[in-house]
Order: structure tokens, then sequence, then C-alpha cells
């Protein structure tokens, strides 16, 4: 019995593990909804340099994710550059994407560099990322087009 059991973990751990170079949403959504960026306004980060979260009454389906912003300005801003303004590698934490995996990202730790909206996965990471960004953004560039659905 002891054998079959760790046969089928066997199994089940190496196509699992299979699924890192998997392609995935293009927008990270998480589980429970259809919100990028987990309801908050991506271009809050620009215009107000913080997480704001989004309103229902400001919406806009973008690449298969619905995208909340806190007012009219924010939309059509959005509407006008959705590349601007979106995350870089879907909303993913990037410090994964450049080691070539994807994991969730968390809306509070974020940064802009050279225009652009990365998110990472927790402090710790966000830390890491700080640390060496540059290098990582490189790398994440490299890694994101295997995990893009074609």
């Amino acid at each position: 019995m002891k054998r079959i059991t760790c046969t089928v973990i066997t199994v089940i751990t190496i196509s699992f593990g299979s699924l890192a170079s998997a392609a995935v949403d293009a927008i990270y959504t998480g589980f429970f909804n259809n919100d990028a960026l987990s309801g908050y306004d991506t271009v809050a980060y620009f215009t107000m340099g913080e997480p704001v979260r989004g309103s229902d009454d400001y919406i806009y389906e973008y690449m298969g994710a619905t995208w909340k912003f806190v007012s009219q300005e924010h939309l059509d801003l959005f509407i006008a550059n959705p590349e601007k303004y979106a995350p870089q590698y879907g909303g993913y934490c990037a410090y994964a994407v450049a080691n070539g995996d994807t994991a969730s990202a968390e809306p509070d730790l974020w940064t802009i560099h050279e225009g652009k909206l990365y998110l990472n996965y927790s402090s710790r990471i966000n830390r890491r990322w700080r640390d060496n960004m540059l290098e990582y953004i490189e790398q994440a560039d490299a890694q994101w087009p295997q995990f893009e659905k074609e």
C-alpha cells in the first residue's frame, strides 16, 4: 500500500512541477473573482503614488480581466493607453517571473521603474527585488514569453 501511495504522489508532483512553465492567464486575477490587481486602481500608482481600491462604478474589461478605477478620469486614462498603466508580467510577482515561475502579487508591494509598474508577492521578496531590480527586470523580460498564452 505504501508503494502505491508513493507512486501516486510522485506522479502528482511531476505533473504539477511541469506547470511552472505552462501558459498562464494574461492578467492575474486570483481564484475568487476576475479583478485585476485585487480591485485596486492601476492608474492610481502613477497619479496618486499609492495603491488605492477602485470602485464598482468605474470598471473596464481588458485582457480577460475586470479593472476598477477610483474615477472616470482614471478610467479614461487607462482606456487611452492600457499598456502604460497595466502592471508588468500580467500583475504576477515580478521576482517570481524573473526566476522562471509565477506567483500572486500583493497590490501594496509595488515599484514603478522607468514608467512601468512591478508587483511582488511578499515584503521579503519586495526587498530582494529592490536590491537587484535591474537584473531581475532583465531576467523577467526574458522569462515572461514562456508564460504567455498563444
